[in-house]
């Protein structure tokens, strides 16, 4: 018996001895503010100032998005659709800021992760940001294109993520709404030494059953139980509006330099010294607001943009330019003027009743001097109102457009040689306001404005034609159409496709890719892309975030022939789309001329008196990091001459090559 006594006291003892040393292992329950049992509804408003955030939307979504991305660092996770709880706007979208109410499930199904880091296997917690996104693709759930391959927002969330490339999103605060199955699972109550989430480094409080919002901008986290909470959506670093409009001209000027020293894509490539450019240019800006002179600032913005040769860095016509624009460009002789591969240039539309016209200059005459100066050298010398341009070629075809533009009332003095003659004729003209010659060189020419966004048509000999007029439209709407498209050609097996680019001034890039997608069947990484990163001090690219296909179903997938037209005005998303077609020889590329070769990523700001201006803020890249498009345009697989017989015709001659093609002729 005494034996059995002793045994139950040490028994008794170990016991007493093991219990405190359990209790000290245990989690400290999280510190709760505002217990009134959790959220059971969301609501808050979402701020934009980004000019571009509503373009191409049709569906925007306010989501509870599934983190487990982020837990795993997988930016390849696809939130799975029973993890997606939809919102409502509940204001006008296109009005900043909007409005959202989310409604709460009771039996949420997002991913669960073990994130109390006791190294043990628990149930684990669903962990939700509250994130802005829009639905293009397939049902109102968001799919692997609607989420851009995958991964967590960077921008229009609840959270505060690194916007430096290489950050790879870190969130660095904001709030996320947790939900714990039970009262048994843990939640890091601060970021721990290594200033990062989820890493294993981290303090954790126990969390009690149910939603729980944790406000990570205090230390330690709050933990906020209110019944309907409010969170509004952080914008974010790297898409909040670049503004320089309440500085002065100068100011302004100087901010607007020093972030193209640092953020502009091709400064090495192109060759550019911004210090030369600042010095030339910032004595103008210091005169024009001496004066407070509105126009002379604006002239002096345009030449500098101007000297920078990138096409997406056009100069747009303001109120101070349209009258100068007018008085330098009506003035016209009734003739516009084309350059042939071999180096003659001709008179390729002559008006009737024009100056020209009546001296007796005919329709392909060679013009070889203008007022005193050969023809090559008037048309180096041009300074286009359409600059800057990326590629050679496309400033060529601007020049011979412009050298034939004068102030009404000029005098024009021309040598000409008339078709089948020797005869050179010198002739002086007087410029009359006329501007149908102008018009006829237009690269718009035969546009309306009121075009879908893309249009398609059967055409002789039974092949399917569409013309892509954007992809700056709306996306939806956008796919829709194109997805009509393929079934029908799928359907009726249609045997080749003619696709016509040759209007099409960019827009959504990502959209251009995931359209070419519909023609591949391998999801084929296609580029890349390097922005400025502020905390390396450098480019960087991130090979985590290649840009790839993600294939639409097999049955929306084409396998037939295609061409592809192209031309000057094929420009920026209109050429990622053109280069994806040249992966695997997919299409051939015809045209007389490449695309525009407009290849950089795009930052738009805000200058003094209300300019919006853009620049190339991204370097696109192919696979293999090297440059693309930028400056050179997509090249040719089947060249259309430029002759007398190619131009002085009633026909589409380059659709004509693009249906020989697919004939085999």
């Amino acid at each position: 018996m005494r034996k059995q006594l002793l045994f139950v006291l040490a028994v008794v003892s170990l016991v007493l001895v093991v219990l405190p040393v359990a209790a000290q292992d245990a989690m400290p329950p999280a510190k709760i503010v505002n217990d009134e049992g959790g959220p059971v509804s969301v609501t808050g408003s979402v701020n934009y100032t980004n000019l571009t955030f509503t373009i191409g939307v049709a569906e925007p979504l306010v989501i509870l998005e599934d983190q487990a991305g982020f837990v795993d660092r997988n930016m390849g996770f696809l939130m799975p659709e029973e993890s997606q709880v939809l919102g409502q706007i509940t204001s006008d979208f296109y009005t900043s800021p909007f409005t959202y109410s989310i409604e709460l499930p009771i039996e949420p199904r997002a991913s669960l992760r073990d994130v109390d880091n006791n190294d043990q296997a628990d149930t684990g917690v669903m962990i939700y940001a509250i994130a802005y996104w829009s639905n293009t693709w397939g049902d109102p759930y968001l799919e692997a294109r609607d989420l851009f391959g995958g991964g967590w927002s960077g921008a229009y969330a609840s959270t505060r993520v690194d916007q430096n490339p290489s950050g790879k999103a870190e969130v660095l605060g904001g709030s996320y709404l947790v939900y714990a199955p039970d009262d048994q699972q843990g939640f890091p109550s601060g970021f721990g030494p290594d200033g990062k989430l989820f890493t294993g480094d981290e303090p954790v409080v126990q969390l009690p059953q149910g939603y729980t919002i944790v406000n990570m901008d205090t230390d330690p986290f709050t933990f906020d139980r209110s019944r309907y909470p409010v969170i509004d959506l952080i914008e974010g670093e790297g898409a909040e509006q670049v503004d320089f409009s309440d500085l002065s001209y100068t100011d302004a000027f100087d901010a607007m330099v020093d972030m193209f020293r640092k953020e502009y894509a091709y400064t090495d490539y192109k060759h550019i010294d911004w210090d030369a450019l600042w010095q030339e240019y910032r004595p103008r800006f210091v005169e024009a607001d001496a004066n407070q002179d509105s126009q002379a600032y604006v002239l002096a913005l345009r030449d500098f943009y101007w000297q920078i040769p990138d096409g997406h860095m056009r100069f747009p016509l303001t109120q101070q330019t349209i009258d100068l624009f007018t008085q330098e460009t009506d003035g016209g002789l009734g003739i516009a003027m084309s350059e042939l591969d071999d180096g003659r240039v001709i008179v390729d539309y002559l008006g009737d009743g024009t100056p020209a016209a009546n001296a007796g200059i005919e329709l392909g005459a060679e013009i070889l001097a203008i007022n005193g100066l050969a023809i090559q050298e008037v048309i180096a010398n041009n300074v286009p109102w359409s600059s800057p341009f990326s590629a050679p070629h496309v400033l060529r075809l601007q020049q011979l457009r412009y050298i034939t533009r004068f102030h009404v009332g000029d005098t024009v003095s021309l040598k000409y040689r008339n078709p089948g003659s020797d005869q050179v004729e010198a002739v002086d003209l007087v410029a009359v306001n006329e501007r149908d010659s102008f018009a006829s060189s237009s690269f718009n020419t035969g546009l309306t404005g009121v075009e879908l966004p893309l249009e398609y048509h059967l055409i002789a000999p039974g092949l399917m034609y569409v013309k892509i007029y954007s992809f700056f439209d709306n996306d939806l709407l956008s796919i829709q159409l194109w997805e009509r498209m393929i079934t029908a050609m799928n359907d009726n097996q249609i045997p080749g496709l003619i696709i016509d680019m040759r209007q099409n001034g960019g827009g959504n890039g990502f959209l251009a890719d995931q359209m070419a997608a519909y023609f591949f069947d391998q999801p084929l990484e296609v580029g890349n892309g390097a922005a400025y990163d502020q905390s390396l001090g450098e480019f960087y690219s991130d090979r985590d975030r290649l840009s790839r296909y993600y294939l639409p179903p097999q049955n929306l997938r084409y396998s037939g022939p295609i061409a592809v037209l192209v031309g000057p005005n094929c420009n920026s998303a209109c050429e990622f789309f053109s280069y994806d077609m040249t992966l695997q020889d997919r299409a051939a590329i015809v045209g007389m001329y490449p695309t525009g070769g407009l290849g950089g990523g795009q930052t738009f700001f805000i200058m003094p008196d209300g300019l919006v201006l853009q620049f190339s803020s991204v370097r696109n890249l192919d696979a293999n990091d090297n440059i693309i498009v930028e400056g050179t345009g997509v090249p040719l697989d089947v060249k259309v001459p430029v002759t007398e017989d190619t131009l002085f015709t009633t026909d589409d001659v380059i659709l004509d090559y693009g249906v020989n093609y697919l004939l085999g002729q």
